[in-house]
């Protein structure tokens, strides 16, 4: 999931009409992604509204990355944007709330650039390389310029397996139709192109929400194999489930999780992934 935006859900929403599908039950899962956004511009009582949201869901690891409206998580960005009610310590106040007893409580474990590895209590391991960043998009956190070749120099292992990012590639799953374009990265397309994940999944643009397989055409840089991937909207009891064979290193399933849609309503459920590791 992502961009969850400073959602609260209540105990009537699962039953109140055109209800967020996040009020529904949603099953159990080993593991939790949150893409960023977990707020709207930051701020203490937003952060542990989040933890108490990603806290009621039951998974055994939850991961959590930033995105660009969740302020104070930027040290830099907060560093240069201070306005007079604004003090330098509230970033490392925020970090401590994502990383303190409040965030161990909820089970999050929160991300900061780079790769990751972990092993699941059933003996699974995998790799996730994680990244708060996208392209510029406005006064927000975690931007750089287009121009940048941020995720070049990122050191993507190729083979990783889950690339989670705020920001979709560019002509994934980006598309915002009142801007007749899409807004995506050319340099994290360049690098999911060569790190080949099965998965990589991301949000900010709510437009985007949905999901496909995008396969590459050059020769893989590592050896491939098939792995089987389901994949269904978490807790729509009528939402269809895809099952078919993903060829490893040639194929990477793309996934926008946005909950928000462009109007910043909850209305899309998060997605529920079956994935050989």
């Amino acid at each position: 999931m992502s961009d969850t935006h400073n959602l609260e859900l209540n105990a009537t929403a699962a039953s109140e009409p055109g209800s967020c599908p996040l009020a529904n039950k949603l099953p159990k899962v080993d593991v939790l992604l949150h893409c960023g956004d977990l707020t709207q511009v930051g701020g203490t009582s937003a952060f542990k509204n989040a933890l108490r949201l990603l806290g009621s869901f039951d998974a055994e690891l939850k991961l959590v990355i930033a995105g660009n409206h969740d302020l104070e998580l930027d040290g830099q960005y907060w560093r240069d944007n201070l306005d007079m009610d604004d003090g330098p310590e509230e970033h490392d106040r925020a970090v401590k709330l994502m990383t303190g007893p409040l965030a161990k409580a909820a089970g999050i474990t929160y991300l900061v650039e780079g790769t990751h590895h972990f092993t699941l209590k059933n003996g699974t391991s995998f790799s996730i390389f994680a990244s708060p960043y996208q392209p510029w998009c406005g006064p927000w956190s975690f931007g750089y310029s287009r121009a940048d070749d941020h995720f070049g120099r990122a050191n993507i292992p190729a083979g990783v397996d889950i690339m989670m990012t705020h920001g979709p590639p560019t002509g994934l799953l980006d598309y915002i139709p009142d801007q007749k374009k899409g807004v995506g990265c050319d340099s994290l397309l360049c690098a999911v192109k060569t790190a080949r994940p099965k998965l990589h999944c991301f949000g900010h643009i709510h437009e985007g929400h949905g999901h496909l397989l995008k396969t590459w055409r050059a020769q893989s840089p590592s050896a491939e194999n098939e792995a089987v991937v389901s994949i269904a909207q978490a807790g729509v009891p009528e939402a269809a489930k895809e099952t078919r064979q993903l060829n490893v290193g040639r194929e990477t399933l793309m996934v926008n999780a946005a909950i928000m849609d462009g109007r910043n309503k909850p209305v899309n459920a998060p997605w529920l992934i079956e994935l050989d590791l």
